[in-house]
Parts: C-alpha cells; sequence; structure tokens
C-alpha cells in the first residue's frame, strides 16, 4: 500500500506569527514493508492518535476568525477530512493509494493583495479580510517583509511596528530619544512657538542650556558658548554676535541716522556702552528715574551719574567659552536728560540693535519733554520703533527706512562683512520681531499691541503728537 504523509511544526496554540516548517517532502510516495498484526494494530494506533493532533491543530487554526496566521492552502480540506475521520470512527483515517496533485482551478484560488496574481500554492497569509504571498506582505515605510506576529496598520498600509514607531512618535530635539509618555500614558511634550523645537518636559529642569538670544535648547550634539555670566549663545547667533564697544559703534550710528530718517534727529551726542551683566545690573540699582525693566534687562537708557564698567577689547573663544575679555571702567557726566545708553554684550547684530532703537526711543522722549507716562505707553511706544528696526532689516520691500546693514558692527563676526544677512540671521530677525509682537507682559506686551496699532491708523507723528498732548494713544 502506497501513503501519503505530510508532517509539520506549528499551526497549533505557538508562535503563530512563524512560517510552518514542513518535514519530509511532501511529493514522497513510499511503500510501507509488511508487518505482522500486532504491528499493524500497533501502527494503526500511532497514526491515529497523529492524526486526531494533526486534525485538532489545524481546526483550532481555522476558529481564529481575525489574526495573523500562516497556513497552506490544503490544510483546511485536511483539517476537516481528518476531524470528520477522528469524529466518526475509531478506525485510522484512510489515504488515497497514491499521491495525486491539486487539480488547478482559476476560480477556487486566492488573489494575493499584493501582487494581483494566483496563490496557486504553498504558503500565504490571510489578514484584514484578505490574502498575501509572505513575500508580498511588505511594511510601507522600509518595504521589507513583515514577519513578526504584530504589526501597525494606518489606512490601508501596514507597517513594522518599529518602522511606524520611527515614523509618528516624536523624538526630542535635545536628546534625540523617544519622548516617553507620563503617568497617564499620553505622550508629553514641549514646543518652542517660533522654532517648533520639540523636547522631553525633564530638560527644562535638566541644567540643559538654552541660547540667551534665541531660547533654543542645546541639542546633545551642539555646542553652546558661554559667556561667562550665566549666558550661553548658540552658534547661529554666535555668528554676528556684538562683543564689545567699539565693534558696536557703527550700528549705533547707523540707528541714529535711521531716527533722523523719520525726523527723530536726537541732537545731543549720549554715548553708548557694550557692558557685562553685572555691571547693567548694578547701573539699574543705581538709577533713579523709576524706568521700567523686562524680568531680564538687556538694555538701559541711563539718566544718572555714574561709573559704568565697559567692555573694552572684545574675548577671543577658548574651548566652549570665552577668555580674555578686557574692562574698562568710565566716569559718565550728565549733561543732558540722558546719561548713556548701556547695552548688554554678546548678542547678535539684529538684536542689539532691536535693543538700542528702544532705549534710543527712551533718550528721544526724555529730550523732547515727554512726563510722567505710563509704562504701557512708554514701553509701547519704544517697541514699537524697536519692531519698525528690525521689519526694515528684515523684510524685503519694507515701508520702513532703509536697511542699515551697510553700517552695521565691524566685528569679524558680522554677517554685513560677507555681503549681507545670511538665511539665519533673517531668521533671527523674524524671531525678535515675533517676541516683541507676542510678549504676554503688560507693559511690553500689551503696551506695543496699542502703540502698533495707533501707528498703523494715525501714523508715527500723529500718534507721538497725541502721547504728548494726552499720555495715551489715539483710539
Amino acid at each position: 500500500m502506497k501513503w501519503l504523509s505530510k508532517l509539520f511544526k506549528g499551526g497549533g496554540s505557538g508562535n503563530r506569527g512563524q512560517q510552518p516548517q514542513f518535514l519530509g517532502d511532501e511529493n514522497m510516495v513510499w511503500r510501507a514493508p509488511a508487518r505482522s498484526m500486532d504491528d499493524n494494530s500497533r501502527t494503526n494506533k500511532e497514526k491515529e492518535e497523529l492524526d486526531r493532533a494533526i486534525a485538532l491543530s489545524l481546526a483550532e487554526d481555522l476558529k481564529r476568525p481575525k489574526g495573523y496566521r500562516w497556513r497552506t492552502d490544503q490544510d483546511e480540506d485536511l483539517a476537516r477530512s481528518l476531524q470528520d475521520n477522528s469524529n466518526s470512527s475509531s478506525y485510522p483515517p484512510k489515504y488515497a493509494p497514491s499521491y495525486a496533485p491539486w487539480e488547478y482551478n482559476p476560480n477556487s484560488y486566492r488573489k494575493c493583495s499584493g501582487c494581483n496574481k494566483d496563490i496557486v500554492s504553498g504558503n500565504y497569509l490571510g489578514c484584514m479580510g484578505t490574502f498575501f504571498h509572505p513575500e508580498c506582505f511588505l511594511c510601507r515605510a522600509c518595504g521589507v517583509p513583515i514577519t513578526e506576529y504584530e504589526f501597525s496598520l494606518s489606512g490601508n498600509n501596514t507597517y513594522h511596528k518599529s518602522c511606524f514607531k520611527e515614523m509618528t512618535h516624536p523624538k526630542c530635539e535635545v536628546c534625540h530619544q523617544f519622548i516617553p509618555t507620563n503617568g497617564a500614558g499620553l505622550i508629553e511634550y514641549r514646543c518652542h512657538p517660533f522654532w517648533s523645537q520639540k523636547y522631553c518636559p525633564a530638560h527644562e529642569n535638566d541644567n540643559t542650556k538654552r541660547c540667551c538670544s534665541c531660547e533654543r535648547l542645546e541639542s546633545r550634539n551642539a555646542r553652546y558658548m558661554s559667556l561667562g555670566d550665566g549666558r550661553s549663545l548658540c552658534l547661529e547667533c554666535m555668528e554676528s554676535a556684538i562683543m564689545d564697544t567699539g565693534d558696536c559703534q557703527p550700528l549705533y550710528h547707523s540707528i541714529r541716522d535711521y531716527y533722523e530718517g523719520m525726523n527723530m534727529k536726537i541732537d545731543q551726542q549720549v554715548p553708548m556702552l557694550l557692558v557685562e551683566r553685572h555691571a547693567l545690573n548694578e547701573a539699574i540699582e543705581g538709577e533713579k528715574h523709576g524706568l521700567h525693566h523686562m524680568p531680564e534687562t538687556r538694555g538701559l537708557c541711563l539718566s544718572e551719574e555714574q561709573t559704568v564698567t565697559s567692555i573694552l577689547r572684545r574675548p577671543k573663544i577658548g574651548g566652549r567659552g570665552l577668555i580674555g575679555i578686557r574692562t574698562h571702567p568710565q566716569k559718565l557726566i550728565r549733561r543732558c536728560e540722558v546719561t548713556a545708553i548701556l547695552v548688554i554684550y554678546g548678542l547678535p547684530r539684529l538684536l542689539t540693535g532691536a535693543i538700542l532703537a528702544h532705549e534710543l526711543m527712551h533718550a528721544w522722549l526724555r529730550l523732547k519733554g515727554y512726563r510722567n507716562l505710563t509704562p504701557e505707553v512708554e514701553e509701547g511706544i519704544c517697541q514699537v520703533l524697536s519692531h519698525m528696526w528690525l521689519e526694515s532689516e528684515v523684510v524685503p520691500g519694507s515701508r520702513n527706512m532703509p536697511s542699515t546693514s551697510t553700517a552695521s558692527s565691524s566685528s569679524t563676526w558680522s554677517s554685513s562683512k560677507k555681503g549681507g544677512k545670511s538665511q539665519a540671521e533673517s531668521k533671527l530677525g523674524e524671531f525678535f520681531m515675533h517676541q516683541i509682537a507676542h510678549d504676554a507682559s503688560p507693559a511690553y506686551g500689551g503696551g506695543f499691541r496699542a502703540a502698533y496699532a495707533a501707528v498703523n491708523k494715525y501714523g508715527l507723528r500723529s500718534t507721538l503728537d497725541h502721547i504728548r498732548l494726552t499720555g495715551n494713544f489715539p483710539l
């Protein structure tokens, strides 16, 4: 008697995601040797137990309505046949006397949803109500066949779980790791409103450096420069940073020219000094005028006589910080309502210019006799002039005065020496304008928005005249 034997591992409750491993050749046919009655009885019993195990295993796989299982196109028929035989009789199942190949019937074959061809023979995958050749069940992202039991689905597209996470799970732009979930199982992260820099909330309290100019956090593969006073500067801001008083003089005079071009000439020669952070804070403490400052003061319109230590010579880059800074104490004599304008050193040209434009407006108001203005009015109109100057520098064809780039700092870091502002510097200028427009403080933010609306409606000169008469913005 000839009989066909096909044995395999899997198919039951084991690893359903693995391809069945067939033992023996499915086309192998051999004749059984003659046996005694005892041998035949024992052999039939073993065959019956084996067939029952195969049938139960295949039947269990067929009962799974959905899932990810490998099978062959004849397993279902084999399982039903073996199950019927095992339930109906205690006799061993009957096999055909010889192996007969499966007859091709185009109407009975499944189509692969990957290649759209018939699945004629061999293994196939049933998933999502359709069928695939194993090599056609591909990850949409990497194009490699999916062999794991679990996978990710987006629309009709399939992905490896790792590929889908790489595509959709946000990564921290500081530590470059997947942003972890919080206690509620949600992905929580911080995002800068202008730069859209995404980062883990923990980096706000783990001493990660933040650029004092653009506010971006230091990435693990970047390097920020320490200014030696608790501030750090990113390399983009460092490219155009102004480091000493001499470097800043051309920019200062160009902004005075900007004022003159708007018929707001400042006749007095007001000194301008670039100073360190602690020197600026000391000057604020010695100021009796009662000016209104932001939490982090970066500029000051001084009205009292003081001795101020200014930066005489630019520092050099050494390691991850600056070295060799040279300062000089300078006695400031009051000759008019304004003694000097102080600006903190180490900021990019556009930010330094915006601070100078702001402080020069304080000087202009004081020298022109504007008295007892509220913080919202004085700081608001000063922020408008700062914003207008930035707009003239950054926005092509601005309605404001021509750019002062040609008279900018002589610093070797200044991009103006290279034939104009770089794209990175222009983006910084847009950020500084964004900062002014979206400031949340009542004086600087609320005051700017009220002043900006008045200037847009009535013009700068009419707004200033109204402020002189009423102390408020025109409505």
